[in-house]
This record gives C-alpha cells, sequence and structure tokens, in this order.
C-alpha cells in the first residue's frame, strides 16, 4: 500500500484549441499529470485505487469529522478520476482490463495504491 500526497484532478475534455488556450481545468490536469509522472505512481490492473478528494473549507469542523472517510457521491466522476492518472502513468493504457477504484472524502486529497 503506498499512498501519495497527490489531489486527485479529473481528466478534461480537451479540444485542440487547449494546445495554446491556457483554460485552469487543463493546466490543473497538467500539473497533475506531471506530479503523478515525478512521483513514479505505479498501477497494474490487479491495484485497487483510492481516491481521496478534500472537504470543502466552507463546511463546518463537525460536517468535516462526520464525512471524514465517506463515499464521495458528487462530481467529479470516478472514471474521470480513473483516466487521468492512467493518461499520466501510461502512454496507452490499452492493457488494463480490470478497475477496482473508488472516492472518498478526507481533509487533504490524495491518491492510495494498494
Amino acid at each position: 500500500m503506498t499512498t501519495y500526497a497527490i489531489t486527485p484532478v479529473p481528466k478534461p475534455r480537451q479540444t485542440r484549441r487547449d494546445k495554446w488556450e491556457k483554460r485552469d481545468c487543463v493546466m490543473r490536469y497538467r500539473a497533475f499529470a506531471d506530479e503523478v509522472r515525478l512521483r513514479g505512481i505505479e498501477v497494474d490492473h490487479n491495484s485497487k485505487i483510492v481516491f481521496v478528494l478534500p472537504m470543502p473549507k466552507s463546511w463546518s469542523k463537525k460536517k468535516q469529522e462526520e464525512n471524514d472517510g465517506w463515499p464521495h457521491i458528487q462530481t467529479p466522476d470516478i472514471d474521470n478520476l480513473v483516466k487521468a492518472l492512467f493518461d499520466a502513468v501510461y502512454k496507452n493504457d490499452s492493457h488494463i482490463w480490470r478497475v477496482n477504484a473508488e472516492k472518498r472524502w478526507g481533509y487533504k486529497g490524495s491518491i492510495t495504491v494498494l
């Protein structure tokens, strides 16, 4: 089990225009992908991936305590989180045939590979 202190970012829908236009969502994704590559994250088809998404700062301390570790059932979609991670790790991820992933609330964002 390895936990990386990287806040998960979903894969944005990109167009050709994103090569020169600096949209925030694309820049966040590119920074995320660079960080994943820098840390050398390894994932295969037998891995379980747990995405921990940070709770909003606007939530009260009580609400944060109640929701820490609970399933995250809002956007971003889990498939976009997995897509972003796999696209950052692999040039071609066609060999991945099974994915076991979940997303949860946490105080700080992280990615755990089991």
